[in-house]
Formats: structure tokens, C-alpha cells, sequence
């Protein structure tokens, strides 16, 4: 059975699948490839470097999202957060499609281990 909150990662690695360092590998990439919404809005210069700063750092203090805390800070409107949020979906690089961007794992692999770990967790919700 696997861990309520077992992430996707952890679960390869289990299987033998990858390794710890494939793992931070690949995180460090989608670190690298994904776009931030402060970052998005700075660009659209709907914000400040200085704005995102004061949000990051209000973030540390409180479990909210960062389009949360700029929308009761009045920096942004939620519709401007939603668009920033479909913008920042659009080159979004999910775990497995890092996986496979480095060579770690196949298409076909990560497609029959996805549908392994999904059914699983499933059943461990039940």
C-alpha cells in the first residue's frame, strides 16, 4: 500500500526506477524551466521587483498562495492573478516530463508507471 501523500517521485524510487539524485535532478530543472507568477507579472510590469519581494516574504509568515496574498495586498485583481496562472500553465514542466526531458525515464514508461501510481492512490483514498 502506498503513504497517503507518497509523492510520484518517491514512488519511482522505490521501484527501483530512479534514484535520489534522478530526482533532484529533475526538480532542479523544473525549478530552472518553470515560471513563477511574480516573476510573470514582473514582466507584465504589473508588479515591482520590490512588490514581489514584500509578497515572498509575507508568504513565509502565512500558508497562503502568492496571488492570494497579492490580491488582499491590493497589488493585483484575481482576474489578473487567473491570467497569470493560465500564462504560468502554458510551458509548465511537470516531474515526469523532466523525467523524460533528461533521459531518466521513456514516454511509454512514465505513461504505464503514471497510470500504476494514479489506480493506487486511489484505492488508498477508499
Amino acid at each position: 500500500m502506498l503513504k497517503k501523500f507518497l509523492r510520484f517521485g518517491q514512488y519511482l524510487r522505490q521501484r527501483g526506477l530512479i534514484t535520489l539524485q534522478d530526482m533532484i535532478n529533475a526538480r532542479i530543472l523544473q525549478i530552472r524551466h518553470n515560471s513563477k507568477i511574480g516573476a510573470i507579472a514582473k514582466n507584465k510590469g504589473w508588479l515591482t521587483e520590490e512588490e514581489v519581494d514584500k509578497i515572498l516574504i509575507r508568504q513565509e509568515d502565512v500558508e497562503k498562495k502568492f496571488g492570494e496574498i497579492a490580491v488582499e495586498n491590493g497589488d493585483l485583481t484575481e482576474k489578473q492573478v487567473d491570467q497569470l496562472l493560465e500564462e504560468q500553465k502554458i510551458d509548465y514542466l511537470y516531474f515526469g516530463e523532466a523525467l523524460v526531458k533528461l533521459g531518466i525515464i521513456t514516454k511509454d514508461d512514465l505513461a504505464a508507471q503514471l497510470e500504476i501510481f494514479n489506480k493506487l492512490r486511489l484505492k488508498d483514498k477508499k
